[in-house]
């Protein structure tokens, strides 16, 4: 008989070590370019703030394939120094190269935190956005570059992050569970004693990223948490929260709540949204899923109230946790800690 094994805690440094090898694999880098409603939005962002950036030096942190650094020179940027902590560095020398830009970006291999520069810049742009937006914590290595490197009145493309939560009836949980109930019908074998373990095994505690319909939102959104780059501090950053309510739009059973995030480029004329709402074309973030323990039904103009906190798991403070307080109509109050990749909250 095996005795259970203990779960590994990994010290930041081999966290960070993991972190970082993950951008060292194509996929991701595909992911992200094939993303046209994203990189679009980075490429206009860039575009229309051609007046900040033409003649400056800019920042670029987290390059990866230096596509963003790419943008800058396109908008008249002096000079890019595109840091990238991972191996994929080597291929974006390459670009760089090939788009015959290799005098005006430098690419350098390593942390923002460990690197030094020549000198301060006049923009920073950086990609650092996760799943429910904080997860991988970049942001923090933003807010270190802005404190080290970019000059007082410096720009921040995007400077702007907004936090959105909703109920929902996730179709797709429940006709998993409803599943169970057809297998008699097919097969002639009576499986109805699963659905509750069914229900434990998928309404559990893992934040699941996947696209939600607009039909299965029940209520308004709620903005909970915002954060402006020039002023955020990585102290404040480390646990984001807010308050929120809603009023449902008609008869339906609340099984879940779904997170997503905007985030704002400034401009000359008006800013623009690059949003992961439900409500907009579909991004490779798509939305961030917390399954209740068991659904609520709701009839029009039900009230939900709660509270919402994310923040780093301590075991592996590159993922984070959300813990979820809410009250559905005449209930009591509900708690529940969600994890996302592998980390393990503490309760």
């Amino acid at each position: 008989m095996s005795l259970p094994t203990k779960k590994r805690k990994f010290d930041r440094t081999t966290q960070d070590k993991l972190y970082f090898e993950s951008y060292s694999d194509v996929t991701i880098h595909e992911e992200m370019l094939a993303d046209k409603v994203r990189t679009n939005s980075y490429r206009l962002g860039i575009l229309r703030n051609y007046k900040s950036i033409r003649g400056k030096v800019v920042l670029d942190v987290g390059a990866g394939t230096g596509v963003l650094s790419v943008f800058c020179v396109q908008a008249g940027a002096k000079r890019v120094y595109a840091v990238e902590a991972s191996s994929i560095a080597e291929q974006a020398k390459k670009i760089v190269k090939l788009n015959k830009m290799e005098d005006a970006i430098t690419v350098v291999h390593g942390t923002v935190e460990t690197i030094e520069l020549p000198e301060s810049v006049d923009v920073i742009v950086s990609e650092w956005m996760g799943y429910a937006l904080m997860h991988e914590s970049m942001l923090h290595s933003v807010l270190f570059a802005r404190d080290k490197w970019l000059k007082p009145g410096g720009l921040i493309l995007p400077s702007l992050a907004e936090l959105y939560i909703a109920p929902i009836n996730e179709a797709v949980a429940e006709d998993r569970l409803n599943f169970w109930y057809t297998v008699k019908e097919q097969y002639d074998v009576d499986m109805t004693c699963m659905f509750d373990f069914a229900r434990k095994c998928i309404m559990n505690n893992e934040i699941v990223v996947n696209s939600v319909s607009v039909e299965d939102v029940l209520s308004h959104p709620a903005k909970f948490a915002e954060l402006d780059l020039y002023k955020a501090t990585t102290e404040q950053v480390k646990r984001v929260s807010g308050a929120f309510s809603f009023e449902c739009f008609g008869s339906s059973s609340v099984n879940a709540f779904c997170l997503w995030f905007s985030v704002t480029f400034q401009g000359e004329d008006k800013p623009l949204v690059l949003s992961t709402s439900p409500f907009k074309q579909e991004t490779h973030w798509k939305q961030s899923i917390l399954y209740l323990d068991e659904p609520v039904d709701v009839v029009q103009d039900t009230k939900i109230m709660g509270e919402i906190t994310l923040s780093p798991s301590e075991k592996s403070p590159r993922h984070i946790c959300a813990h979820l307080d809410c009250t559905i109509g005449e209930q009591k109050m509900k708690s529940k800690t969600f994890k996302l990749g592998e980390s393990h909250c503490d309760e």
